[in-house]
């Protein structure tokens, strides 16, 4: 009997110190933080080139997009629960409230706050970028919510790729340029497509994983639409055509364009072997690993992309 109550305690204890970060780190999912801050080393750098970096705008927008990307995951783990997308027989990994790690009332707290947090981050841009910015911020958040949440999940309907290429391209790295430099241009638009294009990476390896019990759950994304296949061409048509925006954009004269063909010619090599990697994976183990490489590829790029945009 005393043996019972000397061990409940300690197992209590185990429990609640494992729920009040582990979990809610672990549903954080750091491995795909990489697509919030890439945007704004890109912008950041671009600035820089321009004149006109703001290292406190720059910041907020840094913190403004990681909070968006955390939130925007604890949604997703709160909505696919409740859609039946994330069951038994997934093989990613584990979600926090599938799992019973956290209730989903509470999750659904956590994911508010987080948003909130971000919307007030966010209003501080307005002293850089104009009221309009409120604007920006707002769909944001509301589209990173609509992802998987609402009455038109995003997600669910093939859309998701579309969004994250957006939001998490376009609108991250043009909105954290043009807070510092009060405008936008071309060669930031295509920097930004880049930066889109292999975050969206990130989205087709999760849904390759993903796509039996997507499937199952009425979760149409591109890779249960069109097969496998697809997503392997999709995924090696990113990196073609982000490594040929980093070579055309030295052409544009923004820095060297010797340097910029060995970078993106070992960048190349680095996704040559993640798509044969994604090719031939055959276990879920394989998949789960290569998410993190697609996060990892990510900021190799946009940290290359920063320091040739800056040293050019």
């Amino acid at each position: 009997m005393r043996l019972c109550l000397r061990r409940r305690p300690v197992r209590w204890l185990a429990v609640a110190a494992e729920s009040s970060w582990k979990v809610w780190l672990a549903a954080a999912r750091p491995r795909t933080l990489p697509a919030a801050v890439a945007p704004v080393i890109v912008g950041s750098a671009l600035a820089w080139r321009a004149g006109a970096f703001v290292p406190v705008a720059a910041a907020v927008c840094l913190v403004f997009a990681l909070l968006v990307q955390i939130g925007a995951n604890y949604a997703n783990d709160y909505y696919d629960f409740v859609r039946g997308a994330d069951t038994g027989e997934r093989v990613g990994p584990r979600r926090a409230v599938a799992a019973g790690l956290v209730t989903p009332a509470a999750m659904r707290r956590v994911m508010v706050l987080t948003f909130s947090l971000a919307f007030v981050v966010g209003l501080t841009l307005v002293a850089w970028g104009g009221w309009w910015l409120v604007l920006v911020g707002v769909v944001s958040i509301a589209s990173a919510v609509a992802y998987t949440g609402g009455p038109f999940p995003l997600g669910y309907h093939g859309l998701g790729d579309l969004f994250v290429f957006v939001f998490f391209g376009l609108v991250a790295v043009g909105g954290t340029y043009y807070v510092q430099a009060r405008g936008l241009s071309w060669v930031v638009l295509e920097a930004a497509a880049a930066v889109g294009l292999l975050t969206v990476n990130i989205l087709v390896v999760n849904n390759y994983r993903d796509a039996d019990t997507d499937r199952k759950a009425g979760k149409h994304t591109l890779v249960v639409r069109f097969g496998r296949g697809f997503a392997l061409a999709q995924l090696a048509a990113a990196h073609a055509v982000a490594c040929g925006i980093m070579v055309a954009l030295a052409g544009q004269g923004l820095y060297s364009v010797p340097a910029a063909i060995l970078v993106a010619a070992i960048l190349g090599a680095y996704a040559y072997l993640q798509w044969r990697t994604l090719r031939r994976a055959r276990e879920a183990r394989e998949l789960i690993a290569l998410l993190g490489w697609c996060g990892a590829y990510l900021a190799a790029y946009s940290i290359s992309l920063a320091v040739l945009i800056v040293t050019g």
